[in-house]
Parts: structure tokens; sequence; C-alpha cells
């Protein structure tokens, strides 16, 4: 569902997603599910982050969260109230609830997630009343972030069929 915006909110969330789909293609490279994030307040990007479960070892290294982190650090705040997420792929349960407490205001995501995403696809937890609602904004250069999460699960079962 894409969102409806004028042509200079289009260039600009286009430009951060673009910064996310970089993530995402390194993350691929490293054998991660490729999802990439950055945070943005007043225009500049102050953080970023991209899947590192596998590297980690770790269920809780999902993309958002790594960029959740550094921007606290940064910014010696857990509320990250006037700060924007782009993120290539729509936010799961965990990251919704990152993005909740951390009091984000605005998620901007590429691609749908129709097994776990939790601001559009599954529920949106963002509509259940918790004491932080950010505002949603998806669709941004959705087909390049739907098509590199295609290209490496296309990868891995080919691999799994060896």
């Amino acid at each position: 569902m894409k969102e409806k915006r004028n042509e200079h909110e289009e260039q600009k969330a286009e430009k951060y997603m673009k910064k996310a789909l970089a993530l995402a293609k390194k993350a691929a490279k490293e054998g991660e599910v490729p999802v990439g994030a950055v945070l943005v307040k007043n225009g500049k990007i102050i953080s970023s982050g991209r899947n590192k479960r596998e590297k980690k070892k770790n269920a809780l290294h999902h993309a958002e969260v790594e960029a959740i982190k550094k921007a606290c650090k940064k910014l010696g705040s857990w509320r990250l109230l006037d700060c924007d997420l782009y993120v290539t792929l729509e936010p799961c349960p965990m990251c919704a609830g990152a993005i909740i407490n951390a009091r984000i205001r605005k998620v901007f995501f590429g691609a749908l997630d129709p097994k776990a995403g939790a601001v559009r696809s599954k529920v949106n937890l963002f509509d259940l009343g918790f004491n932080h609602k950010p505002q949603v904004d998806s669709g941004i250069l959705k087909e390049e972030c739907e098509e590199i999460l295609k290209k490496f699960f296309k990868k891995i079962r080919k691999n799994i069929a060896k």
C-alpha cells in the first residue's frame, strides 16, 4: 500500500530507504536475512543497523533493534521522540515493541512481511492502545525491498536442494 506523499517527501523517503537497502545488501552478503534500517533525526542519519542474528547467534539482533540501540547510546537517551526509522521490511512484533518503547515518531518501511509483520500484515501493534503510537508510511522502494528478499531466499532454497 503506497502512501500519498508529495515529491519532496517521496525523494526524502527514497534517499533514506536506499541507505537501508545498502545495509540489507551487506547483510545478505554476510548470510543474514537482508534487512537494513536507518534512524534519522533532523534530516541526519544518527544510526543504522542490519540483521546480525546469524553472526551474533542471538535472536534479538534485528536491524531495527541494532539501529535503536546505537541511537540511544549516541543520544544518551532511550527516548527517540524526534527520530524516524526507515527499514526495508515491515517490523516484526519484537521490533514494533522496541519502536513503541523508544518513542520513535514515524516508521517508513519498504516491503510487507506477510508472515511476521506487526504494523500492517498480521497485526498492527501501533493501534493497540499502548502509551505511544508511531506513524507509519509503507511501500517506499517496495519492489527493490521485496526483490532483495526474494533473491536471498531463492538462493537459500537452491543451496538446501543441493
